[in-house]
């Protein structure tokens, strides 16, 4: 039995919280949110879809606290009372939250978003004095998250690979113009992916690409035609993990065809650029003016969304893996798709730590879960992954599983 901590009420933090308490054995959860009258929102929705669970004999309580991200004072002692903290915030909070747990002697697990700032996570795990005690879990979303975990369960049913080829996107079922999309997360999430560069494997080695690059036609059962591009962030460390495992592995984003065009049109322009310009005497950071219209354009209250990840893998055997998971939006709780693949793969792996199943120490998401384990903690929470496993020349599984 387990006390989580849960930092953040927006969208994947509430849906978070609500597995937390209907199927992942806890104690007591104490969630944190900046915004006081969002977090008693969440609170009020949590009590009404959880009512069962909160009744239980032996649960101690929801508690909801008001406290900024950025106030040590006030969080350490949370850290210090909870035995696993999920953290649902921006990633710019992520290394000092990291910093906050190693001390207080929580395990700690997040979403990711940027693979720099995850590196410095796991390095500030490494030099921690109690690194061998505890977890440290980035990238447990959707992509990262669950794509690195799937490549981790390739390897370990088929062994060294040629190809992973990941696909993944969170779309509207009625798409709208102008860019046929809706935010399901972070608007500054959505524009780090679209903007740099992202970590692929090409030879068996790590190599950098440019994002919004190789575009590509893909056909997604259920949705048609869809347009496939390389963005950043999605497979985070797994290029340095399986290097020389695996010789080619790459992940692009799945939208509806014409998006990259639309998109690429606002790149040029520099409507992402982070430097200030001078616009009627005032300085203006593009990218922010970019989010404010992103943030009312994109913003379709009531419709609903599907959330779709494939995996391709193909050993050197030839024996050959392919993964689909295709979620919708859940009529009965009122979470997105989106919400349900990235926060219940995140709790999924915030139960495994708290079962004692993921060993402490300082690695990455992709070599410290299980995923094996990992896979059966996601179908118990109500995310189909279909896996047809095909043997090769040398042997191998077979099915669909």
């Amino acid at each position: 039995m387990t006390h989580y901590l849960v930092l953040g009420a927006g969208l994947q933090g509430t849906a978070a919280v609500h597995d937390l308490l209907l199927r992942s054995e806890a104690t007591a959860l104490t969630w944190v949110d900046n915004d006081a009258a969002r977090l008693q929102s969440g609170l009020s929705r949590i009590r009404g879809l959880c009512r069962s669970a909160l009744e239980q004999p032996g649960f101690q309580g929801l508690r909801g606290q008001a406290a900024d991200a950025a106030d040590r004072r006030a969080l350490a002692p949370l850290f210090q009372s909870a035995d696993v903290c999920l953290n649902a915030l921006p990633y710019r909070f992520s290394a000092a939250l990291t910093q906050l747990a190693l001390e207080g002697g929580c395990h700690y697990l997040d979403l990711g978003g940027n693979t720099q700032v995850v590196r410095e996570q796991l390095e500030l795990h490494r030099a921690h004095p109690r690194a061998a005690e505890l977890c440290v879990l980035p990238d447990c979303g959707l992509m990262p998250g669950m794509g690195n975990l799937f490549t981790a369960l390739a390897l370990q049913r088929m062994g060294d690979l040629e190809r992973v080829a990941l696909r993944c996107g969170g779309l509207p079922r009625d798409p709208k113009p102008p860019l046929d999309y809706m935010l399901l997360f972070s608007v500054a999430g959505l524009t780090n992916e679209y903007f740099g560069h992202a970590e692929v494997l090409r030879q068996g080695r790590v190599v950098s690409v440019a994002t919004f690059t190789g575009l590509e036609t893909v056909h997604v059962p259920g949705l048609g035609r869809l347009e496939a591009f390389i963005t950043s962030g999605g497979l985070s460390t797994t290029p340095t993990s399986f290097a020389g495992r695996i010789e080619e592995l790459d992940y692009k984003t799945l939208r509806y065809p014409g998006h990259h065009a639309k998109f690429q049109v606002l790149l040029e322009l520099g409507l992402l650029d982070e430097d200030p310009i001078a616009v009627g005497g005032q300085m203006v950071v593009p990218r922010h003016l970019m989010h404010v219209l992103l943030e009312r354009v994109l913003h379709h209250p009531g419709d609903r969304d599907v959330a779709v990840l494939s995996m391709e893998a193909r050993a050197k055997s030839g024996a050959h893996l392919s993964i689909h998971v295709e979620d919708h939006f859940d009529e009965a709780t009122g979470f997105t798709a989106m919400e349900r693949t990235t926060a219940y793969s995140a709790t999924a792996c915030a139960h495994l730590v708290a079962r004692g199943d993921v060993q402490p120490g300082p690695r990455s998401l992709e070599l410290a879960v299980d995923p094996e384990a990992y896979l059966e903690a996601l179908r118990a929470r109500g995310i189909r992954v279909e896996i047809d496993e095909r043997t090769g020349a040398q042997g191998g599984r077979g099915g669909t599983h």
